[in-house]
């Protein structure tokens, strides 16, 4: 037996794991066992600060999508008749830069499109925005991490100069007083993480604020925290008012914030107007909740000056996945900031990044407006030296692109995108007002979707290229504390699969391409190392031999470094080293509608699956546990409706309709359903979700959405 060390393919915590492959029979194997073309697959946790050995669900079944029955194996080409047929590498590739071709110089190239994911490694995120850019030369390319870290990063930048998830190490959480979760739900989207939990717990400082009593919240029973379960939308009302609390009770670090920051004076004029009972009035969290809350974490900030143990604010998506989710993701950050817990050693803010790779996704070119190592493409001197590295002309890199929902809503429109190609994404499943964007890929002239699977978004291509999964690949990822670590190659893929850097070389060479493309990911990571050299997210110092020795890798990894674990330190990233304190308003008032059957909706992940469910929704044992979408609302609001549990109901609004069956539980508010986004068909949730964007970030609004709520048959009855 031998073992390959490895990470999970799914959440961006990247727990480590040891796949082994034997020639035994699967049934005397303890582990979770998948059987694949060499014999058989084992899953073993491995000991990784994140995970201490531990996996969830999705990670002990991970080796069964290796060899799922649907696993695409040759490149497919849709026939005039709507059909699929197999075809050889060459052919596909050489329609594929046909068209390509064809599409540039009819209409420019612009209207070659490109979307990426947060689950490609390191070396193809940077690959692809390197293609998009030389061999395409085109400006639209961007990614699913605008719908997910967008809003985070812009409020990270513009706080800090630096947008970095968690600014220390996952295991420093262990030791923390108080812990503040704002819009996540760890016990279910990546469940190791709450070993790290415990300290605040046992302190009886964990507080976890989400409209519905999740798992997670649920950690906070017995006297370990507190749950806060504001009305969904009214985060940033609510982080106003616990700045305000914070200032006019003198529980504000004002040495800190004399020696680390700039614009206290104008946060402190705009949280006035937020006193406790506006505020409940707002959120309908009690006053008194809202003053214990505030002093609880003042208090943990001050203990952790003394023993070390401070306090920690970590927001999710909950809170960032709104119009104003810039806005309000800068609000927690200027609680942070009031609290001093940002650059010291006891205390500290950060944002739970999701994607498996949506830090380093979002470092090295996949957005529509960066360059490699962060760097801004509008910046001159960012284009001179990434040019250089690529060897090219600076003049010849096009400009800012379109961020993620501008991108999909030029599909098909004059002057827009004609020809788009899709890797690491299935848009149809997780892009907002689904329907709309599903109808924009059919009026495309040429489509393109690389995957392993026939996923919803697949079904519509003019080309399906298989790709290579995790385990068949080398390549590094970057996890949610910014930490660099490799993938390796356990397993040979399928002969009919290739990797996305070969296919890019490919097609580069067809092309006719400036600039040279490797198909080796080592190759690409060095070059990618040079590129960042000197930007924000520096990786000039790594390469996979340090990597391969399993020592910490935290970036900014500059040559001559040793990583750094934990940032801000000494300074903050913007020029004068100090913080930013940002004045934010909150304009998006009113309580969510609840007459009759209309109510808010918010979406989210449950435990067994994961972003589209492209992948967890083939695997046996999580598709069983969680067959399909269940419409949770509390009891009250189902009597009111007719509506009793398991029972078939339609959700809809002016952007579409979801049939699925019904989830009665307290673990809601009155006036809110919730539904996962994980499912196909009419169980698609963002057939309900609005495509307004923060004016900022370009994150869509998911998290905030009026639907009716209707039973389509007798309460108590089947369809």
């Amino acid at each position: 037996m031998s073992g390959t060390r490895t990470h999970c393919p799914y959440c961006a915590l990247q727990c480590a794991m040891t796949l082994s492959t034997t020639t035994a029979d699967a049934d005397s194997v303890a582990a979770p066992v998948a059987t694949v073309r060499a014999g058989a697959v084992t899953v073993a946790g491995r000991a990784f600060p994140t995970n201490r050995g531990g996996l969830c669900k999705k990670g002990w079944t991970a080796a069964e999508l290796l060899v799922s029955p649907d696993r695409i194996l040759e490149p497919l080409l849709r026939q005039v008749d709507g059909t699929f047929e197999p075809a050889s590498w060459s052919d596909a590739l050489d329609l594929v830069a046909a068209k390509l071709h064809e599409t540039r110089a009819g209409f420019g190239a612009d209207a070659v499109g490109v979307f990426g994911g947060g689950g490609l490694t390191n070396e193809k995120a940077y690959q692809l925005g390197k293609f998009t850019r030389v061999a395409l030369r085109s400006s639209r390319i961007d990614y699913n991490g605008r719908f997910c870290m967008s809003s985070a990063a812009a409020a990270g930048n513009r706080a800090f100069g630096l947008d970095r998830g968690l600014p220390f190490r996952v295991d420093e959480l262990d030791a923390a007083d108080t812990i503040l979760i704002l819009g996540s739900n760890v016990a279910q989207t990546m469940p190791p993480f709450i070993g790290h939990l415990e300290g605040a717990r046992a302190a009886g400082g964990l507080v976890v604020v989400d409209p519905r009593r999740t798992a997670t919240a649920r950690l906070t029973d017995d006297g370990a925290g507190m749950h806060v379960q504001p009305t969904p939308g009214s985060d940033l009302v609510l982080l106003l008012g616990l700045a305000h609390i914070v200032i006019a009770e003198k529980l504000a670090d004002l040495d800190y914030l004399e020696a680390r920051t700039t614009g206290f004076d104008a946060v402190r004029r705009s949280v006035s107007q937020w006193w406790p009972t506006r505020v409940q009035e707002h959120t309908g969290v009690p006053v008194w909740q809202l003053r214990e809350l505030a002093r609880r974490l003042a208090a943990g900030a001050a203990r952790g000056k003394a023993t070390g143990n401070g306090t920690y604010i970590l927001t999710g998506r909950g809170v960032e996945q709104h119009a104003d989710g810039t806005d309000t993701a800068t609000a927690a950050i200027n609680l942070s900031l009031l609290l001093g817990l940002v650059g010291t050693t006891h205390s500290g803010y950060g944002t739970l990044t999701g994607q498996g790779n949506g830090q380093g996704g979002r470092e090295h070119g996949q957005k529509c407006d960066q360059l490699p190592g962060y760097r801004k493409i509008s910046d001159p001197t960012a284009r001179a030296h990434v040019a250089g590295v690529w060897g090219v002309d600076p003049d010849s890199l096009p400009g800012v692109g379109l961020p993620a929902v501008e991108l999909l809503s030029a599909l098909g429109e004059p002057g827009g995108i004609r020809c788009l190609l899709v890797h690491g994404s299935n848009v149809v499943v997780s892009a907002p007002n689904a329907d709309r964007v599903r109808a924009a890929l059919k009026t495309l002239d040429f489509l393109v979707v690389a995957d392993f699977f026939f996923s919803e978004t697949a079904v519509l291509a003019d080309v399906v290229l298989p790709v290579t999964q995790w385990a068949e690949e080398e390549g590094t990822m970057t996890s949610l504390e910014g930490r660099v670590i490799r993938r390796r190659r356990a397993v040979d893929a399928p002969n009919g699969v290739r990797s996305e850097l070969w296919i890019w070389q490919e097609l580069a060479r067809r092309l006719g391409s400036a600039g040279t493309f490797s198909a080796q990911a080592s190759e690409v990571f060095d070059e990618l190392c040079r590129a960042s050299e000197g930007g924000l997210a520096d990786y000039s110092g790594l390469s996979y031999a340090l990597l391969d020795t399993e020592e910490p890798a935290f970036w900014p990894y500059p040559v001559g470094s040793t990583g750094t674990p934990r940032l801000f330190l000494d300074r903050f990233a913007h020029p004068d080293g100090l913080a930013r304190l940002v004045a934010v308003t909150a304009r998006r008032l009113g309580t969510p509608a609840q007459v009759g059957g209309t109510l808010t909706l918010i979406t989210g992940r449950l435990l067994e699956h994961y972003q589209s469910g492209t992948q967890t929704r083939r695997v046996r044992e999580l598709s069983d546990a969680q067959p399909d979408a269940r419409l949770q609302l509390h009891p009250a609001t189902a009597e009111q409706l007719g509506i009793s549990d398991e029972a078939w109901v339609e959700v809809s609004n002016d952007r579409g309709t979801v049939r699925c069956r019904a989830q009665v539980s307290t673990d809601i508010r009155l006036d809110t359903v919730f539904l996962p986004f994980h499912f196909s068909g009419d169980q698609r949730a963002n057939l309900l979700t609005d495509d307004e964007t923060d004016p900022i970030s370009g994150m869509p609004e998911f998290k905030k959405t009026t639907v009716r709520v209707r039973a389509l048959v007798k309460a108590g009855a089947d369809v």
